[in-house]
């Protein structure tokens, strides 16, 4: 059975609510750790194998999956009848894998350095800059209403995050703040947050 390191209230969260949200909660044991956090609280937990102690982290016998888009890959391509990714022949798999790099990529990087007020024109360049990424997405999702159409995705899940754990804090537009409602409106988002907060 494949292990998940978890820690409540940290980037792992949403790699639980896709385990919630594909119906995988009785196939997939999900340890819960401790990590170094940003106030200085926390430490780096024994029982994590993640080679820096960070989560999440996706243990599959032989296989071990760091960063959230390749876990989100790998369960999504391992349990297609979810129906959250798009597996390989999909006509919407070059747009799924393009969702989820964009995320680590772009959306994430740019939002940290938005957050912590650092801009350089080198930095602008080679990542973007914090209105070209509200841009883009902004531009997809006047038009629809999650990332690939007319349905939740785990591209939604991975790529609305940012803008619900930050909130007011992380500027957006209506189309987008409409959208990350829709993603946090759901089951298995309040379950876990639920878990996480007990």
């Amino acid at each position: 059975m494949p292990t998940l390191y978890h820690a409540p209230n940290s980037r792992s969260t949403s790699i639980v609510q896709l385990v919630e949200e594909m119906g995988l909660t009785d196939q997939i044991d999900i340890v819960t750790v401790t990590i170094a956090r940003q106030d200085g609280s926390g430490g780096r937990d024994p029982q994590n194998p993640h080679p820096e102690g960070k989560v999440p982290y996706l243990v599959n016998e032989k296989d071990h999956i760091r960063e959230r888009g390749a876990i989100i890959t790998y369960l999504t391509d391992m349990f297609p009848e979810s129906g959250l990714g798009r597996s390989a022949g999909d006509p919407q798999r070059g747009e799924y894998l393009t969702w989820l790099f964009y995320y680590q990529g772009v959306i994430e990087p740019v939002a940290i350095l938005h957050f912590a007020q650092l801009s350089h024109p080198a930095i602008e360049a080679s990542l973007r800059d914090y209105d070209t990424m509200l841009t883009r997405l902004d531009e997809v999702l006047v038009k629809q209403p999650y990332l690939l159409g007319e349905s939740f995705s785990a591209v939604d899940l991975l790529c609305s995050g940012p803008f619900a754990w930050f909130g007011d804090q992380m500027p957006s537009t209506p189309a987008i703040d409409a959208w990350v409602a829709r993603c946090q409106d759901r089951e298995a988002a309040r379950r876990v947050q639920a878990k996480d907060n007990s």
